[in-house]
């Protein structure tokens, strides 16, 4: 899926005017250092080696000028189950929670800010298209007959802006905490049956913690 003009994901080392902050590898989070990022650490939950369970990779963090911008994706995300309820016309969201703290020596970090954001997604039979809003853009609705492709709407987060730089300062430590997870639906009483075992199709990931200095 393509970024909004402007806000670009730096992935070559070419592109001076926005570099790259930080980079997940696709496996065991290898980090790659670019720029003004120091002490980068990656916490990875036990359970993200669990085959099945939903898990966030690609994790990066860029900047523009002014801003600082996450993007990552969510693995495993859809299984048979949420999927029928997809199918079924259930309107379906993912949450995002990113949280950037201010980290110092004592027991209590800074919040510096906290964030909540949503993809939806809702299937209209009759016209058999999937429509994806995606909160933390500047867009109008997306349509497509493809469920891959929704799908990778759903999941993929790009250009989402966590804070603007100027409320970072230089040499100070900080730490950035992502999460996703299913919300929690109410089901129509005629499916409660079908979906008897709802809580299968739920799931929330650890939080992903990603340590730097600015």
């Amino acid at each position: 899926m393509k970024s909004r003009p402007g806000k670009q994901v730096l992935q070559r080392a070419d592109q001076n005017s926005m570099p790259m902050i930080i980079k997940g590898a696709i496996t065991k989070f290898l980090c790659a250092v670019v720029f003004f990022i120091t002490g980068i650490l990656f916490i990875v939950p036990d359970s993200a080696l669990a085959h099945d369970s939903a898990v966030l990779s690609d994790i990066k963090l860029a900047n523009t000028r002014d801003d600082l911008f996450a993007y990552f994706k969510v693995e495993n995300a859809f299984n048979e189950k949420n999927t029928q309820a997809v199918e079924n016309g259930i309107s379906t969201s993912f949450t995002f929670y990113v949280t950037l703290f201010k980290t110092s020596s004592s027991l209590f970090d800074k919040k510096i800010t906290d964030i909540k954001t949503q993809a939806t997604i809702k299937y209209n039979s009759m016209k058999k298209e999937y429509t994806v809003v995606c909160q933390w853009k500047d867009a109008p609705a997306l349509t497509t007959k493809s469920f891959d492709e929704a799908k990778t709407w759903m999941t993929e987060i790009d250009n989402l802006k966590v804070v603007p730089l100027d409320q970072l300062v230089k040499g100070d430590k900080y730490q950035i905490r992502i999460k996703a997870e299913l919300e929690k639906v109410t089901l129509p009483l005629a499916l409660h049956y079908v979906f008897f075992f709802v809580s299968y199709w739920d799931f929330e990931t650890d939080w992903y913690v990603i340590n730097f200095t600015y």
